[in-house]
């Protein structure tokens, strides 16, 4: 049975966000990936789409990209988490 949190969310996206903004190191693309338990490629194609949105930035470190949360998306993943919350 899924869980509550499946029932509102598509699971790796808003795990994405939610990982973002809660650490306070660099994240990069294969990290969060292995965070939220998704091949690099498909975590990639997540990015790009939170990207699309104006939710996430990527900032060139070297031969690294780092991903950091907008304004809009630190609001939308403190929602997340707050339904997350809500529905526990």
């Amino acid at each position: 049975m899924k869980d509550n949190f499946d029932i509102f969310f598509r699971r790796k996206p808003a795990l994405m966000l939610v990982s973002l903004k809660k650490s306070t190191r660099m994240r990069y693309g294969s990290l969060l990936a292995k965070e939220v338990d998704c091949t690099y490629s498909h975590a990639v194609k997540i990015l790009q789409t939170l990207e699309e949105l104006k939710l996430v930035v990527f900032e060139k470190k070297g031969r690294i990209k780092v991903i950091k949360l907008t304004k809009k998306g630190r609001e939308v993943a403190d929602a997340i988490e707050n339904i997350q919350s809500l529905v526990k």
